[in-house]
């Protein structure tokens, strides 16, 4: 506990981040503090415009500025017929930078975990039901993390899939660490994994 009860509140509010700690979250506080108070103040800012204007793309549910994302808006991606289930917008990007897959996405914002509450409408299931129900995807490629839940989650897809005239059910290919995330992987070994997709069995 320090003399300003402000800079409490800051170092604890520094720990929202994934991996960080206290004493990392007080080292960046003191940094701010001591050196770039107009940074942090910017900073500051920009999160309150993020958080006031990020929103769900009411397509695919990545994230965006407006009511459907740049990608849901081209008219190329639509035609593609494939769709890429992933399960964070960081997965997204990471398939982006790769610049080989050019068709729609669709983010889960997490996989089925029923001990934490998240089943198929958390996940927006409802949502990719109704694309799959358009006839309009060729190929639904699976790109959940290689885990028990991504994989579970992933199964789950499929059999919703099934039900539709979907032309191929996919997963992405190995080279994704068992237990990995997608958005942890280099650039290459991510190319190779959707270059080298298999089918969904």
């Amino acid at each position: 506990m320090s003399a300003s009860t402000h800079l409490d509140r800051l170092i604890q509010a520094l720990q929202i981040q994934p991996g960080v700690g206290p004493r990392a979250a007080a080292r960046i506080a003191y940094y701010l503090l001591g050196r770039r108070r107009e940074d942090a103040q910017a900073l500051g800012q920009i999160l309150i415009d993020a958080m006031d204007k990020i929103q769900l793309c009411s397509c695919c549910r990545n994230y965006c500025d407006d009511e459907v994302c740049a990608l849901c808006s081209d008219p190329k991606r639509r035609e593609s017929g494939q769709l890429c289930v992933v399960e964070s917008p960081a997965d997204v990007a990471a398939i982006e930078q790769s610049q080989n897959y050019k068709g729609r996405y669709f983010v889960l914002h997490g996989h089925l975990s029923p001990i934490d509450g998240i089943g198929a409408n958390e996940l927006g299931l409802p949502l990719l039901d109704g694309i799959l129900a358009t006839g309009n995807v060729t190929e639904l490629i699976l790109a959940t993390n290689p885990t028990i839940e991504g994989d579970a989650t992933a199964a789950y897809i499929a059999q919703l899939a099934k039900r539709y005239e979907v032309g191929t059910i996919t997963k992405i290919a190995s080279g994704v660490p068992l237990g990995g995330a997608l958005d942890n992987i280099d650039q290459k070994t991510l190319l190779n994994a959707i270059a080298n997709r298999r089918p969904w069995e």
